[in-house]
């Protein structure tokens, strides 16, 4: 066999813990294969399925990123609730963001800032597996185990785990976990390829080209042995599975991964950290990537929020400014959504520590491109910014935007481990002004 992860503890039919990334090699040996991955995309293709290319960016601003100093500012209010860092006016007449983000109010008009997304839960892990998955689980807060998909799995089920040309992963994630962001039930085969363990050390070849030729042929020779026994017919095109893999193995997957093959001065404007993270979320999508999810943490600032937001708020003003003009000057705007979020917003009043703490009933909420109607503000906060003053948005409505961009059937319906057939999406809408 040739091996391209590193050794698993436990593998089955649904592969294991995490997707390091493949195994090409005999069939029925308790391996998850790449040829397997590549039928069940075909076997989607074939039932109708949908197969649409467009990509989700999900930058994940972990801790929960105060929704007043972020895009709702509130400089009307008084002092003890309006921004710390004061505003900055962007090229949207009339609209303010918060005081650290100069850059992203430049390309402004390619964004749209919602103002009224809401849910009930102050926990981090319950408020996580809330925007996350689309569904409340107040267990989450005690250690339970996430008990629903998360977008990116749900798209790598329906999808098929990998790019059929590319062999580029469907669901990726970068800077690390977040709790509720793998498949639950949905099983492990569709977690995110994560580019922090084993998977891209994994991706190398381990054997050379002569060797891996030699097996190839074998490998072909054992998947022939008397097919004439096989009256269903169900074996046959088998090899053509195994040789796509393989070429795929032999491919230039491993290239999307090497920021040096980008032109030295798209790097240099993106920069480095999250900049890097972005671009190389970019990068993917564009060689046919699903779903990338980007963790930037640190955002849970219960004291001195005014510091914490002029060391985090630079850095995400950059990087997400920057790929927001990369992806409309490459013409991607149409093809790539940038969805930025948290788990919660912060409380509307500074508390006596100079901080935020967890307030669900707003949060962050921002998004660019996806073929999308860009370029406003969406929803209306209270004049505090405590709560909806319009329509509340929810995380399955956020859930059904993103199923829309990436071409899901938000009433697509997977069995649940009791048996039951389980809708994505039960509740939510898109949001009708995006559309």
């Amino acid at each position: 066999m040739l091996e391209l992860v590193s050794p698993r503890l436990q593998t089955n039919c649904e592969g294991s813990t995490r997707r390091d990334f493949l195994k090409v090699g005999a069939l029925g040996l308790g391996t998850f294969c790449l040829a397997d991955l590549l039928r069940a995309r075909a076997l989607a293709k074939a039932a109708g399925r949908p197969t649409k290319n467009t990509s989700v960016v999900w930058l994940w601003l972990g801790g929960g990123a105060t929704h007043v100093e972020t895009f709702d500012p509130k400089m009307e209010a008084p002092q003890e609730y309006r921004s710390v860092v004061g505003a900055v006016p962007t090229v949207l007449p009339g609209v303010a963001i918060g005081g650290v983000f100069p850059m992203i109010a430049r390309v402004a008009d390619k964004m749209a800032f919602v103002r009224s997304f809401s849910h009930g839960n102050a926990g981090h892990a319950g408020g996580t597996h809330w925007v996350m998955t689309g569904y409340d689980h107040p267990p989450a807060d005690n250690g339970a185990p996430p008990i629903r998909p998360a977008h990116g799995s749900i798209l790598a089920r329906i999808r098929g785990a990998n790019d059929p040309v590319t062999g580029i992963p469907t669901y990726v994630r970068l800077g690390g976990g977040i709790y509720a962001d793998g498949p639950a039930w949905l099983g492990a085969a569709y977690s995110p390829f994560d580019t922090d363990g084993h998977a891209r050390y994994n991706m190398h070849l381990k054997v050379s080209v002569p060797q891996l030729e030699d097996r190839k042929s074998l490998l072909k020779a054992f998947d022939r042995i008397d097919r004439t026994i096989d009256h269903t017919g169900l074996m046959e095109g088998l090899d053509s599975f195994e040789v796509q893999a393989f070429n795929l193995i032999l491919g230039r997957a491993e290239e999307v991964f090497d920021l040096h093959k980008e032109d030295p001065r798209v790097r240099d404007k993106y920069g480095s950290g999250l900049g890097e993270q972005m671009l190389l979320a970019r990068r993917l999508c564009e060689a046919g990537c699903g779903f990338v999810t980007i963790h930037f943490g640190g955002w849970d600032m219960h004291g001195q929020i005014e510091q914490g937001m002029k060391n985090l708020g630079p850095v995400l003003d950059r990087a997400v400014a920057t790929f927001v003009e990369d992806i409309y000057q490459r013409g991607l705007d149409k093809q790539i959504l940038l969805v930025i979020t948290g788990e919660f917003g912060r409380t509307p009043r500074v508390n006596g520590m100079a901080g935020r703490d967890h307030w669900p009933q707003l949060s962050t909420l921002a998004l660019a491109g996806g073929g999308l109607k860009m370029g406003q503000v969406v929803g209306e906060s209270s004049s505090k910014a405590e709560y909806p003053k319009s329509r509340p948005i929810s995380p399955q409505d956020l859930m059904a935007t993103i199923f829309h961009v990436l071409g899901l059937d938000p009433k697509t319906q997977f069995t649940d481990p009791s048996g039951r057939p389980t809708t994505m999406v039960e509740h939510g809408e898109p949001i009708p002004e995006l559309l």
